[in-house]
């Protein structure tokens, strides 16, 4: 399928612009673009949310009741991202749009020679800018089947531009509504043996000879919402030596429960809490990636990372996105030192990269 207004492929030809695919897909189409391992997909360009929002009508609205409000009044808040988002959730999508999705969507599905589950992931303009981290201010659904439960979420991370954090965060930090858009990435599911993230620099000291990864079971939703402990590993950037590990409990993994069609929260045996989730050569190989990461967008990168069981080892190593990093360089020093006192009540001798993420976010740990 070629590129419409509505869709782009993330291997095709066309650049990646911000301005029509958010950060996450602008992402995953450069890196695609410049040879790296990424899960085949698409994205369904901000042209898309821009024609369902005229044609639903409520463009104005949406302006008018994020015109006044006040990011310390949480209750208001609440109720007007509750109201946009069923106002979004409740519209038909524009018919000459969702035949894009429908057609897109097959298209992606004849690559295969059976049906396979797609992540359905928001990618708002405003996100993955360099001295912003809206990682989780958006919403991501995963192992989908079916074009019409795809359509629902899509709509879903449309209204999830909405969420009262995300609201909330823009509030805080200035970001203005005017123009504000939201692409969607459709992706082939990855069936994760492990996962996680990685930053290519320390993000405590900000020391740009390390690579800090952290690393648990299953799929990385987990990792990067910090619901587990995971393993965190520190590499010399330059001699791609492991120089300090700390094995993590991750007590949980997520992962298919093929019968269903759906994913399942397990609970990992005391055998493999004890070991590290990945071994010294996927260590290599997912710092090697990171470095590839930072060279090609040239910054420091906070990438999240999986190796699919379903594909042989060696060509395992999958890249889910890569952002700038902003957990160290754009905080003040206060800051700094609040997310390091929380890292240092999990038992960490290193801050931990997803305690720092939800420090940022203003999201809680636990």
């Amino acid at each position: 399928m070629t590129t419409t207004p509505y869709i782009q492929f993330f291997d095709g030809t066309d650049a990646p612009r911000h301005d029509l695919l958010g950060g996450k897909c602008a992402s995953l189409v450069a890196l695609t673009q410049a040879g790296m391992p990424v899960p085949p997909g698409f994205a369904i360009t901000t042209a898309s949310y821009d024609a369902f929002i005229a044609a639903a009508g409520i463009e104005q609205d949406i302006h008018s009741m994020l015109a006044s409000l006040d990011a310390d009044d949480v209750a208001e808040v609440d109720r007007v991202s509750a109201q946009l988002r069923y106002e979004i959730e409740s519209r038909p999508v524009p018919a000459a749009v969702r035949a894009d999705f429908v057609a897109a969507y097959h298209a992606l599905q004849a690559r295969f020679s059976e049906p396979v589950p797609v992540a359905v992931r928001s990618s708002a303009t405003a996100e993955d800018l360099p001295d912003a981290s809206f990682a989780g201010q958006q919403d991501t659904y995963l192992w989908l089947n079916g074009i019409d439960d795809v359509t629902e979420h899509i709509r879903r991370c449309w209204a999830s531009l909405f969420t009262s954090r995300a609201i909330t965060y823009r509030l805080k930090n200035n970001i203005p509504g005017e123009g504000l858009s939201m692409a969607v990435a459709v992706q082939k599911m990855v069936n994760a043996r492990a996962a996680g993230v990685a930053i290519t620099m320390d993000p405590t000291t900000g020391d740009r000879s390390k690579i800090v990864m952290e690393a648990s079971y299953g799929l990385g939703e987990l990792v990067v919402s910090g619901l587990v402990t995971p393993d965190n590993v520190t590499v010399d950037k330059i001699m791609l030596m492991v120089v300090k590990r700390v094995i993590g409990d991750k007590h949980a993994e997520l992962v298919p429960d093929a019968a269903n069609g759906a994913l399942v929260e397990l609970e990992v045996s005391a055998a493999r809490r004890g070991v590290l989730s990945i071994s010294e050569t996927e260590i290599t190989a997912i710092a090697t990636i990171a470095k590839k990461a930072e060279k090609h967008f040239k910054c420091p990168q906070d990438i999240e990372w999986a190796l699919d069981r379903d594909l042989p080892d060696g060509q395992n190593l999958l890249l889910l996105q890569s952002r700038p990093e902003t957990v160290h360089s754009s905080r003040s020093s206060d800051t700094r030192t609040d997310a390091v006192a929380v890292a240092s009540t999990a038992g960490y001798g290193i801050e931990s990269i997803t305690r720092s993420l939800l420090v940022q976010a203003g999201k809680p740990t636990i």
